[in-house]
C-alpha cells in the first residue's frame, strides 16, 4: 500500500530525439511524415477532441516516443495544463524547454493551445533539417525559424534538408523538393510569432495528411495505404 507507481506502455524504439540525432539510426521522408502526423493527431485530440482542453507545454523530440511499429506517442505530461470552463489562456511560472517554447510562454508565462502549435512547428523544422533549435549555428540574433524563413524567401530550402532525405540522383527529386517546401511553409504557419497568426492543430494535421498523400502519389503512383486512426486517443499518451 505504500508503493505507488504510474505504469506506462514500454516504447522499445525509444525517443524521436534518438532517431533524429544518432548516427546509428535513420528515418526516411515517408517515416518522418508518418511520425509528424502521429504527433499532430495526438495534439489535435488533446486540444480539440476532449471535453477538457489539455495543453502539453513541452513538445520536443525527447517527449515523442516510438512503439514497436514506429508509431509515435506524445509523452511526459509533467508540466501540462488542463483547461476547463471555456478557458483558453492561463499564466504559469512553469518553465518549458528553451528553443521549443513559444515566445509568450518564455516572456510572460502565457499558456494556450497555440503554444503547443508553436512547439510543433519547431519540431517539424528539426525533423526535416536535423538541426536542433539550440544548435551552435543559431546565435542570439538568429533562430532555426529565421534560418528556414530566409531560405523560403530565397528558394533555397532544399539546401537545409537533412542530407539523408534528398539526393540529386533521386528520380523523384522535384516532387520531394516541393514536399519539403510545403512542410517548411506549414512549420512557419505553426510557429508564427503572434498567437493570432498561428493555425490550430486541426489545420496542421489536415495539411500534413495532404502533404503525405501528395508525396506518396508522386513517388509510388498510388493512393497512400497508411491508415490514419479514426480514434487518436492512443497517440496522446
Amino acid at each position: 500500500m505504500e508503493f505507488k507507481a504510474i505504469i506506462l506502455t514500454y516504447m522499445p524504439n525509444g525517443s524521436l530525439d534518438k532517431w533524429l540525432h544518432s548516427d546509428m539510426n535513420g528515418l526516411d521522408l515517408i517515416r518522418r511524415l508518418k511520425i509528424s502526423i502521429d504527433v499532430a493527431a495526438a495534439l489535435e485530440y488533446l486540444h480539440h477532441g476532449h471535453t477538457s482542453t489539455v495543453v502539453h507545454c513541452d513538445i520536443k523530440p525527447g517527449n515523442v516516443l516510438l512503439d514497436e511499429d514506429m508509431i509515435a506517442h506524445v509523452a511526459d505530461f509533467g508540466i501540462s495544463k488542463l483547461f476547463d470552463g471555456g478557458t483558453t489562456i492561463i499564466q504559469t511560472q512553469t518553465m518549458a524547454t528553451i528553443g521549443y517554447a513559444a515566445p509568450e510562454f518564455g516572456m510572460e508565462g502565457i499558456v494556450s493551445t497555440k503554444g503547443d502549435v508553436f512547439s510543433f512547428g519547431i519540431l517539424l523544422l528539426e525533423m526535416f533539417t536535423r538541426k536542433r533549435p539550440t544548435d551552435d549555428m543559431f546565435s542570439e540574433e538568429g533562430s532555426i525559424k529565421e534560418w528556414v524563413s530566409e531560405a523560403l524567401e530565397q528558394n533555397t530550402t532544399t539546401e537545409l534538408v537533412a542530407p539523408a532525405l534528398l539526393s540529386r540522383e533521386d528520380q523523384h527529386l522535384s516532387a520531394k523538393e516541393q514536399c519539403f517546401v510545403s512542410i517548411f511553409e506549414l512549420a512557419m504557419k505553426c510557429s508564427a510569432a503572434s498567437i493570432d497568426e498561428r493555425i490550430n492543430m486541426i489545420e496542421a494535421a489536415a495539411a500534413l495528411r495532404k502533404i503525405y498523400a501528395t508525396i506518396v502519389a508522386a513517388t509510388e503512383g498510388r493512393r497512400p495505404r497508411y491508415a490514419f486512426p479514426v480514434s487518436i486517443r492512443n497517440n496522446a499518451v
